[in-house]
């Protein structure tokens, strides 16, 4: 329920703010809850990437892309994540998820997601992600790129993130690595 509210909120929220562009930084202040607390009284990691959904729905929907996808049956998944937690988030606090798009590639978009509580980074996303259609298959990512705006050339990755997508031609990607498992 907890999660369903806040989805509500944050989309009533994203169609009164100002647009943005696909590539902007999208921001949402959200407040720890009970709710939101593990066993240590600090936010859940699982929490994290729960918002971190909500964070992408704002981006879109005050980029206008959320309007299209849907109307094409169009939607998103996560294909991988990493997540890095520096501090931890406690009851009342309140803090901004940060949103952006870093780059795409030939299968894939890529986000970058940020907690920030007072001008710190307390944990740090990036999310890999595909789009689906209702009726079947993937978007090619030509038909994504000019939905978003985006010319692929001009949002290249980043080497790292190329490399931990495993898309980069890495020498390590020529030889596989020996398995732990013989």
């Amino acid at each position: 329920m907890n999660k369903l509210l806040r989805f509500l909120w944050v989309l009533w929220r994203a169609r009164r703010a100002t647009p943005l562009a696909p590539t902007d930084v999208g921001s949402v202040r959200f407040r720890v809850l009970p709710n939101d607390l593990d066993l240590q009284r600090h936010m859940n990691n699982g929490v994290y990437l729960s918002l971190m959904d909500l964070g992408r729905i704002d981006l879109m929907v005050r980029s206008g892309v959320w309007s299209e996808l849907t109307a094409r049956g169009y939607y998103p998944v996560i294909v991988s994540s990493t997540i890095t937690y520096r501090r931890s988030l406690e009851l009342w606090q309140t803090y901004e998820l940060e949103s952006r798009i870093v780059g795409i590639d030939d299968i894939a978009a890529y986000v970058e997601q940020r907690f920030v509580r007072d001008g710190e980074i307390v944990a740090r996303a990036v999310i890999k992600a595909r789009f689906l259609k209702k009726s079947g298959g993937i978007v090619p990512i030509p038909e994504l790129a000019e939905l978003f705006g985006m010319d692929p050339q001009n949002h290249p990755l980043p080497a790292w993130l190329a490399e931990w997508s495993g898309n980069a031609a890495l020498p390590s990607r020529r030889e596989p690595a020996p398995s732990v498992w013989e």
